[in-house]
């Protein structure tokens, strides 16, 4: 079983951002399943490096959503995302360069912070876009 097991209490209601947030597990699981299989390090730095491309891409589409329906902690919501795209950055090119290797440690984290995202920064924006739209 993996780490990284999509549960429907993540759901946020929002069809886009759920398929996102599925994508971003499955993703953080592939990359789980390559590190504990022992693949290569090539092998298990092409997924981390498709985790991020997609998590960059996500972490856009939310934002331009909250600044189109004028979400009033944007900010604050962008600093996480900000936060978390500069720690991965950091450990993919650390990781490129040999400095670091992947550990269940990064993948405990990983998962701590999507489970506490997306349970609770992302479900206030879905709940504010609920509103806005009712």
């Amino acid at each position: 079983m993996s780490l990284f097991q999509w549960e429907d209490k993540f759901l946020v209601g929002h069809a886009d951002i759920d398929a996102q947030h599925k994508r971003l597990f499955h993703l953080a699981g592939e990359l789980h399943a390559a590190m504990t299989e022992g693949k290569a390090k090539a092998k298990v730095g092409e997924t981390l490096n498709s985790l991020i491309a997609y998590t960059k891409m996500h972490f856009a589409n939310e934002e331009r959503l909250m600044l189109a329906h004028k979400y009033p902690d944007y900010a604050a919501h962008k600093q996480k995302h900000d936060q978390l795209t500069a720690q991965v950055v950091e450990f993919q090119n650390d990781f490129a360069a040999g400095r670091t290797v992947m550990t269940i440690d990064l993948m405990q984290f990983l998962k701590s912070w999507l489970a506490e995202h997306i349970g609770k920064t992302d479900q206030k924006v879905a709940a504010f876009l609920k509103k806005k739209a009712a």
